[in-house]
């Protein structure tokens, strides 16, 4: 009988302390999101109506309008991002509406995604040396580098993206901080059953592109990982609005937009029933690069031509971000400050790196 009282209390034990250390673990962790290419004009107006009847977009005109097609834009982007505007607006802070004059831009100059997401990762523009989608080493460190270089932070850093160029943008060889992309699969030891599924399913099912996978793998990934390793900084890049946008699919462009939205809903779900992340998790999701709108085919591109591809947005909510809800004040941020906002709700010190200041509306 006392092995009994004895082993019941060992138990209780480790179970008051593992709960004691969750439940003191306030450090601060950041979830940082990219929609490749995804256009302000749809998340703040939904469904584009010159786009959504034109058959040379749209496969199926009337099932796609009967999908997102609503009376006016406040009831067209609640059907298309219904996550972002049905609970984000309500706790976090949008910003990036041009028509309310709350405006956020690239700084530079090449309006497309390699020098984009060097500009939000690193917190600079380099025109002079990022100036292709080539996969050279970044001679840029980023915030996820410069984050695992720190003692509080070493091996708690991870990256996913469905663009096999992710491993040269963060320069992975040189930083240490492991990026699953393109087409890579989980390598750990210990693989957990999803981990193992999404390893035998992606290689046989086919890719339109052959450079960017399928949104889901990215996002199965990455959510195992967090749940599996809590990682404090993790970077997810989803790339499908931009090649369904270059293929010229906009009914795809706009489902894929939609089913993200409801991936960073189960992504906050997650973290709002994890012990490790609850209360202490911020989210940052933003874009590379913006697209066109007239001539109405420069939807499909983007770079230092088109105008209107420097225009991006902002979208935050969760511990350090007052609830402003959709941003209808002038205000003018850049991406260029991203970077350093990480560094600042991380309390990480970012040395002699020169970045953007970081967003004003962050409080810790």
């Amino acid at each position: 009988m006392k092995k009994f009282f004895l082993i019941g209390a060992l138990l209780l034990g480790c179970l008051q302390v593992s709960d004691l250390y969750a439940q003191e673990d306030s450090s601060p962790k950041v979830i940082l999101i990219t929609l490749d290419g995804f256009r302000w004009q749809e998340l703040f107006t939904g469904a584009d109506s010159l786009l959504i009847t034109n058959e040379e977009y749209v496969a199926d005109t009337t099932g796609l309008k009967k999908q997102f097609w609503r009376k006016n834009a406040k009831e067209r982007r609640e059907r298309l991002m219904p996550f972002v505007w049905g609970s984000i607006d309500e706790m976090g802070q949008i910003h990036g509406n041009r028509s309310l004059g709350s405006k956020m831009n690239l700084t530079n100059k090449h309006w497309f995604s390699y020098p984009g997401y060097n500009e939000i990762l690193s917190g600079k523009a380099d025109d002079e040396r990022i100036t292709s989608n080539d996969k050279i080493n970044n001679p840029n460190r980023t915030i996820l580098e410069i984050a695992n270089n720190r003692p509080a932070y070493k091996g708690k850093v991870v990256a996913f993206g469905s663009w096999d160029v992710f491993p040269f943008i963060i320069n992975e060889e040189r930083s240490g901080v492991p990026v699953n992309a393109g087409f890579e699969i989980a390598t750990e030891d210990k693989l957990t059953e999803r981990e193992r599924f999404l390893n035998e399913l992606q290689p046989i099912v086919p890719s339109p592109w052959g450079t960017v996978r399928f949104d889901a793998f990215t996002h199965g990934y990455a959510l195992e990982q967090m749940k599996k390793t809590h990682p404090d900084l993790v970077y997810i890049s989803y790339g499908e609005t931009d090649d369904f946008a270059h293929d010229g699919d906009y009914q795809a462009y706009l489902t894929s937009a939609n089913r993200t939205d409801g991936f960073i809903k189960e992504l906050w779900d997650f973290v709002e029933s994890d012990i490790y992340y609850k209360g202490n998790t911020t989210f940052l999701i933003t874009t590379d690069h913006g697209r066109g709108t007239k001539p109405l085919d420069t939807w499909k591109s983007h770079g230092k031509d088109i105008k209107g591809a420097d225009e991006v947005w902002l979208v935050a909510f969760g511990k350090g971000i007052e609830p402003r809800g959709e941003v209808t004040s002038k205000e003018q941020l850049y991406t260029d400050q991203i970077a350093a906002s990480v560094a600042k709700l991380l309390n990480v010190q970012v040395g002699q790196a020169k970045m953007g200041p970081e967003f004003e509306f962050i409080t810790n």
